[in-house]
């Protein structure tokens, strides 16, 4: 009974580790090394993470740059960028890549605050689903027997606050990058 509740609230918390990465690749007018580090560069005939082949650092707010430790795939570094849905412009100066971040206009603020709402919910989507199926679970082992209807009813509630604190933990974590984005 314990490890389905313990299972749920892993399945739970792993929405929300997404939830923070996820948060943290969307760029909100400042620079951070978190919105390259993921993107995936073709390097030695295999695609790998900016942060596998590269050092990034962010030397100023508005500065983000990346040095490859390979100078050869410098060009893969910077096609990485222009491809991706960053909408930066990358200069190779020939030892590295740098960013330059934009400040962000209004109506982009906006467009990120309505991203940021649609991350969250498929959060909370994520940690229903991990309920829906602790439930599930405890209800087939009351019907095997294994568990009776009061230890199931227990769980059940154990696992209505988890969901209600890991949801609360969402919102909170939602209305912070929003405060974020917003603030100018």
């Amino acid at each position: 009974m314990q490890s389905v509740v313990q299972k749920m609230t892993t399945e739970a918390t792993k929405a929300i580790s997404h939830l923070e990465d996820e948060f943290t690749s969307l760029q909100v007018g400042r620079a951070s090394s978190g919105l390259v580090e993921n993107l995936m560069v073709e390097s030695y005939g295999t695609m790998q993470p900016v942060k596998a082949v590269a050092s990034i650092s962010v030397p100023d707010a508005k500065t983000v740059q990346i040095q490859p430790w390979d100078k050869s795939i410098l060009a893969a570094v910077e096609k990485a960028i222009r491809e991706s849905d960053l909408n930066l412009n990358p200069v190779n100066n020939g030892l590295a890549v740098i960013l330059a971040i934009p400040p962000l206009t209004e109506e982009r603020r906006r467009d990120l605050v309505k991203v940021v709402g649609q991350l969250a919910e498929e959060a909370k989507i994520s940690v229903r689903n991990a309920r829906h199926e602790a439930i599930n679970a405890l209800k087939k082992m009351e019907h095997e027997k294994e568990i009776r209807e009061d230890e199931r009813s227990r769980a059940e509630k154990q696992i209505q606050e988890k969901t209600d604190e890991l949801n609360t933990k969402i919102t909170e974590l939602a209305k912070k990058k929003e405060e974020l984005i917003m603030k100018i």
